[in-house]
């Protein structure tokens, strides 16, 4: 067995059910996570799992890497050893941070009382709690660019909107993840993904390239929607954008609604109903590429 076999299994081992949201169930004979579990949450096959534990599965991508890094709650250090031992280039300073360290997944998991996530600085959905994804819908099914933010909402690949804004919040909100965007690159102008989302923006979307070329700059920190949920109707939330301590660039983002309000009583509501109704309609994972990084599974909600 080589050299990424050996951690990825001993990784696997260590990781108990409890600590990634998942029920620690009845009869298990894995110390840790079993394959299947690690499998739903970097959103690949069983069997690649298998394959790459096996040693039979050679050149993984950087996007796979960093989904099992956060998958395993690798720190640091550990996922650069993983990526190593792998065969990828390990980020560099100059690389724009995508990686969730165990901290910030531990004050997400502590968080289940309110919907959180966490963003990269360009805008990617890197990791969010259960009722996130029942109250935005499940992000599981992104892959590709439709796990950024900026795409989803300058593209109308997300279909019809789950989070609306006044018309003024709307002007706003859409300026902020431009000028975020922008901010963005003047801090990692070397990021090739960076790089790359930026230039099909601009030309896949005349208003972002309109927005582009104002060469505004600014952070998106705050703001007022309203989200449409299948399953308890509208529910207006306060957003919030807080900065990940110890964790570079990432982005915690918040939502908060009025105590005893309306609101309130649809997210006590939906808490209950909406995850029930995620867990059964939650998809298995079939892809076994390894270029598809399915941690990154945002929503265009924020």
């Amino acid at each position: 067995m080589d050299e990424f076999a050996r951690v990825l299994r001993a990784w696997r081992d260590r990781v108990q059910p409890e600590h990634v949201g998942l029920p620690p169930g009845t009869g298990r004979r894995a110390r840790g996570l079993r394959r299947e579990e690690l499998a739903m949450l970097a959103g690949v096959s069983v069997d690649y799992i298998v394959r790459l534990e096996q040693g039979r599965s050679t050149n993984p991508s950087a996007q796979l890497l960093g989904a099992l890094a956060r998958a395993l709650r690798l720190t640091d250090d550990e996922r650069d050893h993983l990526y190593r031992v792998g065969g990828v280039a390990v980020p560099t300073p100059a690389a724009l941070p995508r990686h969730v360290g165990p901290g910030v997944q531990r004050i997400v998991d502590r968080l289940g009382d309110v919907p959180v996530s966490v963003y990269s600085a360009a805008h990617d959905l890197l990791l969010w709690n259960p009722l996130w994804a029942a109250l935005l819908g499940d992000p599981s099914t992104l892959s590709g660019f439709r796990r950024n933010l900026v795409w989803r909402v300058f593209t109308d690949e997300g279909g019809a909107p789950v989070v609306t804004h006044t018309a003024a919040g709307e002007d706003e909100f859409r300026a902020d993840l431009v000028a975020d965007l922008r901010s963005a690159m003047g801090r990692y102008p070397d990021d090739a993904p960076l790089q790359d989302l930026v230039n099909q923006l601009l030309a896949q979307s005349d208003e972002f390239a309109a927005r582009w070329a104002q060469a505004h700059v600014a952070l998106h920190r705050s703001s007022r929607k309203t989200v449409h949920t299948r399953t308890v109707g509208d529910i207006t939330v306060d957003c919030d954008v807080l900065g990940a301590p110890g964790s570079g660039d990432l982005r915690i983002v918040v939502y908060t609604v009025v105590p005893g309000s309306a609101d309130a009583e649809k997210l006590d509501l939906l808490r209950v109903a909406g995850l029930q109704d995620l867990m059964r309609h939650r998809p298995v994972p079939t892809d076994t590429s390894s270029g598809r990084d399915p941690m990154n599974r945002p929503e265009a909600a924020r």
